[in-house]
């Protein structure tokens, strides 16, 4: 389930829905506001029904779809929120929306998967990779950097889902590791060069097809399709760009408990138990693909090791949506 926070109007309505609404029926249990994707989180959901007893009922839903939702009252029905990339946790915590996560929760995940405020935690995390089609690139003719997809050289020859908060997530990353100079000058190449496509799924289907010869997406949408036939990746190979690059940016998807919770004992053991044993093995045996990040804990063994990716470090806290927004607007890109 993707979303993008394309506008300050859309940033704050997102920021409004999330405190927004009428009293829910008692046996609801626990509300989740869900902008991951909806599998991952009604195996969640269900593991930890299984194991607690405690009622989960998921409200999926993009945060654009959020954004759109008219403010329905005075006390939020929302009491855990879950995003599939950081900036939109940044923002729901710059409003001052998030309880404080509970201290055994955030010591089940490493410091670089957390903000320091400690007002939400990551549960999974997902990498920046050039997908490219195998019989158009060879490994020498790859670029170093995603920084080189803005040389004249590649001028027709990549791609990417500009609207989509994936991207934004990178950009933000990129504005945060080069500063707003070279992000902008980035972005102008990238309108030059690039051919946009809606959604990253459809990205690597172009790259597949050899409509084009590579793409900026996360690692999962080629595990996830190669996992089912592999027709929309048989030709595709991932290349990481590792080395600190802006292009091997690690994003973290984040769960935080609304301060205005009706159940915040409950909506905190539903953190604590995404982020332990329970929620992370599920993201180990299931067919998402991401990245677990619990201390200690597994991914599944068909990807790289986390460790392995030598992601740049970035403070997900600082993450900027809205200039990000700004800057891929001025560029043309949105």
């Amino acid at each position: 389930m993707k979303y993008a926070l394309s506008t300050l109007a859309g940033a704050t309505a997102l920021a409004i829905m999330l405190i927004a609404s009428p009293s829910m029926a008692e046996d609801a249990g626990i509300i989740v506001y869900n902008a991951q994707h909806e599998s991952l989180t009604k195996a969640w959901a269900e593991g930890f029904t299984k194991e607690t007893g405690i009622k989960v009922t998921v409200r999926n839903g993009g945060d654009s779809d959020f954004s759109n939702q008219v403010a329905e009252g005075t006390a939020s029905p929302a009491d855990v929120f879950l995003t599939e990339n950081s900036p939109a946790m940044a923002l729901v915590e710059s409003a001052g929306l998030f309880a404080p996560v509970d201290a055994d929760t955030l010591a089940q995940v490493p410091q670089d998967y957390q903000p320091a405020s400690g007002k939400w935690v990551g549960v999974a995390a997902r990498s920046t990779v050039f997908a490219y089609n195998k019989t158009k690139l060879t490994a020498d003719q790859l670029p170093k950097s995603m920084l080189d997809l803005a040389d004249p050289s590649w001028k027709g020859r990549w791609a990417a889902s500009p609207s989509g908060a994936d991207f934004q997530a990178i950009v933000s990353a990129l504005l945060q590791l080069k500063g707003e100079a070279a992000t902008a000058d980035w972005l102008k190449a990238m309108k030059t060069n690039f051919t946009a496509y809606k959604g990253n799924s459809t990205v690597m289907k172009a790259v597949n097809a050899g409509e084009i010869e590579g793409g900026v997406i996360y690692h999962y949408y080629y595990f996830g399709d190669q996992a089912k036939t592999g027709e929309n990746s048989k030709n595709v190979e991932l290349h990481y760009f590792k080395n600190q690059d802006p292009g091997a940016f690690v994003s973290i998807s984040g769960g935080g408990v609304l301060a205005s919770s009706k159940h915040p004992k409950e909506a905190q053991a539903f953190l604590k138990w995404l982020t332990g044993k329970g929620g992370q093995d599920v993201l180990k045996t299931g067919d998402s693909f991401e990245y677990a990040v619990g201390n200690g804990a597994d991914s599944n063994p068909k990807l790289v090791p986390l460790a392995d990716l030598q992601a740049p470090k970035v403070d997900a806290t600082t993450l900027n949506s809205k200039k990000v927004t700004d800057l891929m607007t001025a560029a043309g890109l949105l």
